[in-house]
């Protein structure tokens, strides 16, 4: 398994996936269809999302990936937002968001994909990484401690009015950084 770029040459298995949120979790189709209307212009606007370009109001410079295993097909997609410098990231959001598509639930790719995306987050420059999971939702929070997520608080969301359970995870510098500070 491993996080790739959404490209073009993907989108058999972008299909695939966008029918299994059809077939079994149509709540959650919307962010996704675009990608089934102009497969071009979707891949065109994650792209823009991630160098901060033509971003809608409100939006900060995201990165997407795309968890794939060896036979190409996509378990499930993740958001990095580069920074959480408004109102409903810094409450609610946070830095990552990501999902499992439907039939690969309950396989462990949940922490997969959250341990991969941490490790992206890092390379994007990001040593604290806010995560937000709804308060009763275990299995994302048992994924998030997994990963390392220390536990904050709960509060209530605006945008969306649940309870939410946040969490810090704290990835150390590397040995290259304290090096070139002279520590090492």
């Amino acid at each position: 398994m491993e996080l790739v770029v959404p490209s073009l040459e993907l989108e058999s298995e972008f299909l695939a996936f966008f029918e299994d949120y059809a077939a079994n979790d149509i709540s959650n189709i919307e962010s996704y269809l675009l990608g089934k209307e102009a497969f071009s212009s979707y891949i065109q606007s994650l792209t823009d999302e991630s160098n901060g370009i033509n971003l809608r109001e409100g939006f900060v410079p995201c990165s997407h990936f795309w968890l794939i295993n060896d036979n190409q097909s996509i378990l499930g997609v993740v958001r990095i937002r580069h920074n959480i410098n408004n109102e409903f990231l810094a409450l609610e959001a946070g830095h990552i968001g990501y999902d499992i598509a439907p039939s690969f639930r309950r396989n462990g790719y949940g922490k997969s994909i959250l341990k991969l995306a941490l490790t992206k987050a890092k390379e994007l420059g990001l040593n604290r990484v806010l995560l937000t999971a709804d308060e009763d939702n275990i299995a994302s929070r048992k994924i998030i401690e997994s990963n390392g997520g220390k536990f904050e608080n709960i509060v209530m969301g605006k945008v969306f009015p649940n309870p939410l359970a946040r969490y810090w995870v704290r990835r150390a510098r590397s040995r290259t950084f304290f090096k070139q500070l002279n520590f090492i």
